[in-house]
C-alpha cells in the first residue's frame, strides 16, 4: 500500500487560495485541463491535482485534445491513459480547473462557454486572471509547487504517485534546478517530495536518458542548420517537414532542441522554429529562450497569441520563415536597443 505522508505547506494560505479551497469544497464534479502543447509542469500538475481531488471524494476527469498525442517522448511514462479527448456529457455540471495556463486562449476549444465555473491555478507572471477564482503565485518556480501546498490545504495526503507527478513538474520547469526561478523553496518542496517516496534516479532517467535514435538524428540535423542573426544575439533553427521525414523523427521529438541554441556564445535570444503537423493554430511553432535578464520573451510570444515566462515562452504562427526571423530581430532590438 502506498504510504500517505503529511504535507507541510511552503506558503501561508492567502485569500485567493482560501477562495479556491472553498470553491473546490462546494463542488462535486470537476474537469481538469492545461494549455495546448503541455510541458512537464502542466502534465505533472494535472495528474497530481486529479489524484488529489479523487482522494478527497470528488468526481474528476482530465481533458487533453487528441492532437496533443503522442506526447513528447520524455512524458510518455506519465499515467495519462484515462485522459478525455472530448468533453464529458455532464460538462455543464463540472467545475473547470486550469493548471499552468496563463491565458485561456491557450486551450483553443469551443466548448468552454458551456462549462461550469473556471478555477485558475498558475505561476506565470502574465496570467490574465481568467477564472472565477485565480490562484496565481508568480514567486513559485512551477505550478507543481502550488499544487504541493494544496495537498495540505485540501486535507489530502502526499502519496508517492502525487509526489512523483509533482517532481516531474518541478524538475522540468526549473531546468533540473538550474534556471533562475530555482530558490530555497524549490529545494524544500523537492525534499518533501523525495521524502514521500519519489525515485529521483528513475524519474531522471525517464525524462532525460531514454532518447530514441531518431531524436539524435534530428538534433544532429538541427545543429547543422543553426543560423545567427542580429549581430550574433539571435540564434535560430528551422526544422521543416522534410527534416522530420528524412530523420524518421516525429515533430514531438523536437523538445529540448532550443536549449542547444541558448548555449551559443553571445546568444541573447534562441528560437527553435518547426513545422507543425496538420491541425491546430498556425503552420509553425516557435519556442523562445532568453539568456539576458532584461529580455522578456513572453512579451514577444503574447504578440502572437502565445505566452510563457520571461526566459521561456512560445507561440504558433503562419508567418513565413524569413518574415518571422525579421520579426524576432525587430522585437529583440525593441527591448534591448
Amino acid at each position: 500500500m502506498t504510504e500517505l505522508r503529511p504535507v507541510q505547506m511552503e506558503a501561508d494560505l492567502g485569500a485567493d487560495t482560501e477562495a479556491l479551497i472553498a470553491a473546490i469544497a462546494a463542488a462535486d464534479r470537476f474537469l481538469l485541463t492545461t494549455h495546448e502543447g503541455p510541458d512537464g509542469d502542466a502534465l505533472g500538475s494535472l495528474l497530481a491535482m486529479n489524484e488529489l481531488l479523487a482522494q478527497i471524494g470528488k468526481d474528476t476527469v482530465m481533458f487533453l485534445a487528441a492532437k496533443e498525442f503522442p506526447l513528447p517522448i520524455e512524458y510518455r511514462f506519465l499515467a495519462l491513459s484515462e485522459v478525455f479527448h472530448e468533453p464529458p456529457a455532464d460538462l455543464a455540471d463540472r467545475t473547470i480547473i486550469f493548471l499552468d495556463c496563463g491565458n485561456i486562449d491557450r486551450m483553443p476549444v469551443d466548448w468552454l462557454s458551456e462549462a461550469g465555473p473556471i478555477l485558475n491555478i498558475d505561476h506565470h507572471h502574465d496570467n490574465t486572471r481568467f477564472g472565477a477564482v485565480n490562484v496565481v503565485d508568480t514567486e513559485a518556480s512551477s505550478t507543481a509547487e502550488i499544487v504541493f501546498d494544496l495537498v495540505a490545504g485540501l486535507g489530502g495526503a502526499l502519496t508517492q504517485s502525487i509526489a512523483s507527478a509533482l517532481y516531474v513538474g518541478l524538475v522540468t520547469d526549473t531546468g533540473k534546478f538550474m534556471y533562475e526561478n530555482t530558490d530555497a523553496r524549490s529545494h524544500r518542496v523537492a525534499a518533501g517530495l523525495i521524502e514521500a517516496g519519489v525515485d529521483v534516479n528513475d524519474i531522471y532517467r525517464r525524462l532525460y536518458e531514454r532518447v530514441p535514435l531518431e531524436k539524435l538524428h534530428l538534433i544532429a540535423r538541427a545543429i547543422s542548420k543553426i543560423e545567427v542573426h542580429a549581430g550574433g544575439r539571435l540564434s535560430t533553427v528551422y526544422m521543416t517537414a522534410a527534416d522530420y521525414a528524412e530523420t524518421g523523427a516525429g515533430e514531438e521529438l523536437t523538445e529540448g532542441i532550443v536549449d542547444y541554441l541558448r548555449s551559443i556564445d553571445k546568444t541573447v535570444m534562441a528560437a527553435a522554429i518547426r513545422d507543425k503537423p496538420e491541425g491546430g493554430r498556425g503552420a509553425r511553432k516557435v519556442s523562445l529562450r532568453s539568456t539576458h535578464g532584461e529580455l522578456d520573451v513572453s512579451v514577444i510570444a503574447r504578440l502572437n497569441g502565445g505566452g510563457g515566462h520571461p526566459r521561456a515562452a512560445g507561440f504558433s504562427t503562419d508567418m513565413p520563415h524569413r518574415e518571422l526571423i525579421a520579426f524576432l530581430s525587430e522585437q529583440l532590438t525593441r527591448q534591448l536597443g
